[in-house]
This record gives structure tokens, C-alpha cells and sequence, in this order.
């Protein structure tokens, strides 16, 4: 019941997939059947050619024979133009229908694209990139060939037999009956091999998704793979993956080669039975060379998509497995959006106003939470420092409050107003957010610059690059903004990186600007300048970062120190210097640290 229930919530999501493009896919189907029509009917035609010829052959005389030539020249004329008719229509059909194939595969890819866009980032750290690109492209593709393919295929088979089927029972049932006779093994065979393909193309499209995590994680961390000498290890890896792949592919192969050449040969056997058995009906004029020959050509015409049917298959069960794959994704509803009746937030307006009560959050499997009764106001403008040690929760706030994180409502406000409440992309346009790890596209630095802002001008890229400090070494470069960083700005330093990161975050010119141990790279005299053009001014931001370097943390106007998701400590760094607890040991520790280098 469950394998039926799912193909027909399969057999659904095609439906889903075709119904935009209802038009073409019914001109294709139309198309098809007039194509069988034509098919069904040349048959006849040289059926009566045939049985024309044989009264010229029976004639005694030349003026019984010019007679007798009269009608078969047309219908010749006739049969050649019919056949190039149908020519034309069976291509405008495979137009029609592997063009809304293509048209599927462009819709399904943008649909995951901007459903992956959707979705929170916890998702992409249970689900590996190399993964997700596989299904947007080889399932992707499989389904095109699916509803482009199969669908002509099947729509074919279907109009072969059920239009010529009656006229060969017309022209003679006996022999027809004998000629298709072979076909219910056909269709068992096929029943029986269905359940086993979809298995071992499951596994080769897992075996393929393995490969191409593999691929994409080695790229991505290279040089980590150099630094450690771990090439032998890798091409290890690679080659057992590969080699699972290999196998996959080969168990899959080995399935269709013996399945396909027993569908062709078992089709083939009603054309020796028919040719068996109408050799003997004609001397006994049970049957006239015509409708023999038409039975013949029927039968033929029969055999192709009988044989077709291993491919039409094959290409089902895939289509059916990356059906499946695909809706794994597209299934995933976003745990993080805008409510119904949102809040809007106009960023020139938001003054920067924070406020936790009793904020909460345990991740997803874990059992003590990150976030613990955590309670703070944050007035507009105000510069606060987040400090603590690793694994005390500091990321976790600061993840929360751009609500990254799914977070329960009545804990967090931005300018009293509930984030879980507000517009999620006005929320997001009034924080600007420079994480740990600074991500940088493959691009120019001018580029990754104005990414929040693509049509900033230049004169504001500066401006944004002077503030974190980084466009005295930019116009060092050969290309100076122009200089392509390379992916994930491998060709900079991470000080660099970091200070790119947070002119991105500055170009925004969001009111509250959050740096989660953004500064990490920079040293503690350049991450002190830093901070200080950011609290100075008069239009100052509300900036919240987290950071070990205390000495930077130093001049926040607020310091929250955390212990295990909890705030233990809070004040100025004079007040806390001075109070033992947290705050001091840890400024104790850096100072020691200090002295001894």
C-alpha cells in the first residue's frame, strides 16, 4: 500500500511539474496521435496498393493493365506525401515535448534555488553542499528526461496499440491474436525487473552524491589537504568512492543489458510467428498478400516501442528517484520566516534599541541549552562587548539576534518590537552582521565590498574600506579594488578577509552592527582604532561584538561577560576590572599573556 501510495504521490508531483506547461505538453501528446493516426492508416494504403498490383498481375491483356494502373500511381504520390507528413508532425512532437523537458529542468532548478534560499543555516550544516548540487543537477536532469523522453515514449506506446490493434483484429484476429501472443510475458518482465532498477538507481545517485561531497569539500579545503600531506589519504577516499560509484553504475548496467535485448528479442518473436503462420494462410487465400504485408508493417511498427519500453523504464525509475530526492528538499518548510501580519520596519527609522528577556535556546538533539535566561538592554548608539570563553554562548546571541536561529517569540525586540514578529528581510536590512567565518565570493574586492549594496559608488566603497581599516594595503594591490580575491578570499590574509567582511557590513549603513569575533585576525591596536571610529560620530551605530581581545573590548561602553549560556557578569570594564569573578580572570590571563611574550 505504502509503494502505491508513493507512486501516486509521485505520479502527482509530475503532474505538478507539467501543468504550467499543459499547452505544449497536449500539442506534443496531440501531435503523437495523429503521427500513430498516419501510421495506422499507410498501412492500409499499401494494403490496397499491394492487392492493386496483384489484379495488374493478373491481367491478360495491355489495356487491362493501363486500367489497372490508374489508381495505384496516386496512391503511391499519396503514401510518399503522407509519410513526409508524418515526419514533420513526429518532429514538431519531440519539440513540443523534450522542449517542456527542458523547460521542467529550468523550473525545478530555479525552484530549489530559491527554496535553498529560503531556508535557515542550520539546514546546510546537516546537509552537505556536494549533496544539494547533485540533486539540483543530475536529478534535476533525470526528471527532464522523464517528462521529455518517457512521456513521448509512453504517449507512443499507448497510441501504437491502441490504434492499431483493432485493425489488425479486423484484418484477421487469428493471426493477430498470434502475433501479440508474447506480449503479457513482455509486460510481466517488466513488472518484475521495475522494483529492482529503481533500487540500483537509488544507489547510484546516492554513490554519485558521495562522490561529489568529496569533490567539493577537497576543493574547498585544499590547503589544509596540502599543509598536512593528506593527498594519498584523499586519493584513497576518492577511489573507494569512485570505486562504489563504479560499481553501482556496472550492477545498474548489468540489469538493463540483460533486460533490454530480452524486450527487443521477445518483441521480435510475433514477427516470426506472424511470418510462420500468414506464409501458410496465403496459398489458401485466408488471408490476401496485402493484408499480410499490412499485418507485417503493423506488427513492425509494434516492435520499436515494445523494445522501448526497457528505456522508458529506465528512465521512469530514475525519473522516480530523483522525484523523490528532489521533494526531500522542496518538502523542507523554512523554520524561520515572516509571520502573516509582520511587522514592518523602515531601516532609516530603527534607532538600534536591543533587549533580551529571558532569552532561551536549546540547538535542535541537544540537551542543555546554549542561551539560559539570558536578560540585557542595549540603548541606541551604545557600543557593547560580548566576552567569555569558548563555548559560553556568545556566537548563539549573536546568531539570535538577527534570527538566524528559531528562537521563541517574546524574547528578543529591536526597538520593542519582537523579532519573531517583525518583516524578516526588514529585520535582517536594519542588522548588519559580520560573522567568524568571513566569506568572501570569488570576485573583485570592489564587488565583494558593495555585495549588500551592489550599486554603491565607488567613493562609498572607500569610505566603507577606510572605516575597517584595510584601504591603505587595498591600494597596494596591482588592481587595487579591482583585485580578484579568489574563492572564499583565499588570495588575502584572514585580517584581510575579516577587514573586507566588515566594510560589507559598513557599506549597508544598517543602525545595529554585530561582529562575531570579526577582529580575531586583526591585531589589538588596529581592532581598537576600529571600534572607535565605529562608536564616534554622530550618527553612531549600535554595535555589538564579540571578541577575546579584552584590551579592545576595554573601551565598549557595556560589557556582558557569559558563562555557559548565561550572562554572569555586566558592567563597565572599570567596574568589572575591579570585581572578582569572570571578567578579571580572564583580563588577568591576557595581561600575563601579554607580559610573557
Amino acid at each position: 500500500m505504502a509503494n502505491t501510495a508513493g507512486k501516486y504521490s509521485r505520479l502527482r508531483k509530475l503532474i505538478q511539474y507539467l501543468r504550467p506547461h499543459w499547452r505544449s505538453v497536449l500539442l506534443g501528446i496531440l501531435a503523437l496521435f495523429a503521427v500513430n493516426s498516419l501510421g495506422t492508416y499507410l498501412p492500409l494504403l499499401i494494403r490496397t496498393v499491394i492487392d492493386d498490383l496483384e489484379v495488374v498481375f493478373k491481367a491478360t491483356d495491355e489495356l487491362e493493365v493501363a486500367a489497372s494502373f490508374g489508381p495505384i500511381l496516386p496512391n503511391i504520390l499519396l503514401i510518399g506525401g503522407l509519410a513526409s507528413l508524418m515526419w514533420c508532425i513526429r518532429m514538431a512532437s519531440r519539440i513540443l515535448l523534450f522542449g517542456t523537458g527542458r523547460q521542467v529542468e529550468f523550473d525545478l532548478k530555479q525552484k530549489i534555488f530559491e527554496h535553498l534560499l529560503s531556508l535557515e543555516p542550520s539546514y546546510f550544516a546537516t546537509n552537505t553542499a556536494g549533496d544539494l548540487i547533485n540533486r539540483a543537477t543530475s536529478d534535476v536532469d533525470n526528471i527532464r528526461r522523464l517528462v521529455g523522453f518517457a512521456v513521448l515514449s509512453l504517449a507512443n506506446t499507448l497510441f501504437a496499440y491502441a490504434l492499431r490493434l483493432p485493425v489488425m483484429f479486423a484484418i484477421d484476429p487469428v493471426l493477430s491474436l498470434a502475433a501479440i501472443a508474447v506480449y503479457p510475458l513482455i509486460l510481466l518482465l517488466v513488472q518484475v525487473f521495475s522494483h529492482r532498477l529503481r533500487n540500483e538507481q537509488l544507489a547510484v545517485q546516492q554513490s554519485l552524491s558521495n562522490l561529489s561531497e568529496l569533490v567539493q569539500e577537497d576543493m574547498s579545503g585544499i590547503s589544509l589537504i596540502k599543509i598536512y600531506a593528506q593527498e594519498t589519504n584523499e586519493q584513497t577516499a576518492f577511489n573507494r568512492l569512485n570505486q562504489a560509484l563504479l560499481e553501482a553504475n556496472l550492477k545498474l548496467a548489468k540489469t538493463r543489458n540483460i533486460l533490454f535485448p530480452v524486450l527487443g528479442g521477445m518483441a521480435s518473436i510475433s514477427l516470426l510467428v506472424l511470418l510462420a503462420l500468414g506464409s501458410r494462410a496465403i496459398p489458401s487465400g485466408g488471408i490476401s498478400v496485402g493484408d499480410f504485408v499490412a499485418l507485417l508493417l503493423y506488427v513492425e511498427q509494434l516492435i520499436f516501442p515494445t523494445a522501448l519500453l526497457g528505456f522508458t523504464i529506465t528512465a521512469y525509475q530514475r525519473g522516480e528517484v530523483s522525484i523523490d530526492r528532489i521533494e526531500a528538499i522542496l518538502g523542507v518548510e523554512p523554520q524561520i520566516h515572516s509571520p502573516e501580519q509582520a511587522i514592518r520596519l523602515d531601516k532609516h527609522l530603527v534607532k538600534g534599541a536591543l533587549q533580551a528577556k529571558n532569552l532561551t535556546f536549546t540547538y535542535p538533539g541537544a540537551t542543555t541549552p546554549s542561551l539560559n535566561q539570558v536578560n540585557f538592554q542595549i540603548q541606541p548608539g551604545e557600543t557593547v562587548a560580548i566576552v567569555g570563553p569558548v563555548g559560553s554562548g556568545k556566537s548563539t546571541l549573536a546568531n539570535a539576534i538577527p534570527r538566524l536561529l528559531d528562537i521563541a517569540p517574546g524574547q528578543l525586540f529591536v526597538d520593542g518590537h519582537d523579532i519573531t514578529q517583525a518583516y524578516l528581510r526588514d529585520l535582517r536590512a536594519a542588522i548588519a552582521y559580520v560573522p567568524q567565518d568571513s566569506f568572501l565570493f570569488s570576485t573583485s574586492l570592489k564587488n565583494n565590498i558593495r555585495y549588500g549594496n551592489p550599486l554603491s559608488d565607488p567613493s562609498e566603497v572607500e569610505y566603507a574600506a577606510k572605516q575597517s581599516q584595510i584601504h591603505e594595503e587595498v591600494l597596494n594591490f596591482p588592481q587595487r579594488y579591482q583585485t580578484i580575491v579568489g574563492e572564499r578570499g583565499i588570495t588575502l590574509s584572514g585580517g584581510q578577509r575579516q577587514r573586507t567582511a566588515l566594510s560589507r557590513a559598513l557599506l549597508v549603513d544598517a543602525p545595529v552592527l554585530i561582529l562575531d569575533d570579526a577582529l580575531s585576525s586583526v591585531d589589538n591596536q588596529t581592532a581598537t582604532d576600529i571600534l572607535n571610529n565605529l562608536s564616534g560620530g554622530t550618527q553612531r551605530k549600535t554595535v555589538v561584538f564579540i571578541s577575546h581581545q579584552l584590551s579592545a573590548a576595554a573601551i565598549a561602553d557595556q560589557i556582558l561577560v557569559m558563562d555557559r549560556g548565561e550572562i554572569v557578569q555586566m558592567g563597565t570594564h572599570d567596574q568589572l576590572v575591579q570585581q572578582p569573578g569572570l571578567y578579571q580572570t580572564l583580563w588577568n590571563q591576557q595581561k600575563l599573556e601579554a607580559q610573557l611574550l
